[in-house]
């Protein structure tokens, strides 16, 4: 229970450091938020608790591939903030994630990459 515990602390720790850092710097913020920090914790959590390489080696594999139909969100997301106000563009780049990402899976299944 301690190391569950640990992992939700240092875990929680990184997303506080990002919204600090976002809040002195967008720039900053922005940069330290690109970097995979979840990505890199959950590959040392899986390594931390000996899980087997090939789970580890296909975390970042997929986790590659799932985060370019996420990238289209981020350039939609300022126009509709300043038109629409930060809940409805929020909510429709959720919807244009889902939309971007099913239409990106349906085109890498064409070249053997089963995202679904």
């Amino acid at each position: 229970m301690t190391w569950i515990v640990t992992k939700y602390l240092i875990t929680a720790a990184v997303v506080v450091l990002v919204s600090e850092f976002a809040k002195r710097s967008d720039k900053l913020g922005a940069l330290v938020a690109a970097l995979p920090m979840v990505t890199v914790l959950t590959l040392i959590w899986l390594h931390v608790e000996r899980q087997p390489v090939s789970r580890v080696a296909n975390h970042a594999w997929y986790t590659f591939w799932y985060v370019m139909p996420t990238l289209p969100m981020f350039l939609v997301f300022p126009a509709l903030l300043e038109r629409f106000g930060f809940w409805p563009a929020l909510a429709a780049c959720v919807v244009l994630t889902v939309v971007c990402f099913a239409l990106f899976a349906a085109l890498v299944k064409k070249f053997g990459i089963d995202l679904m």
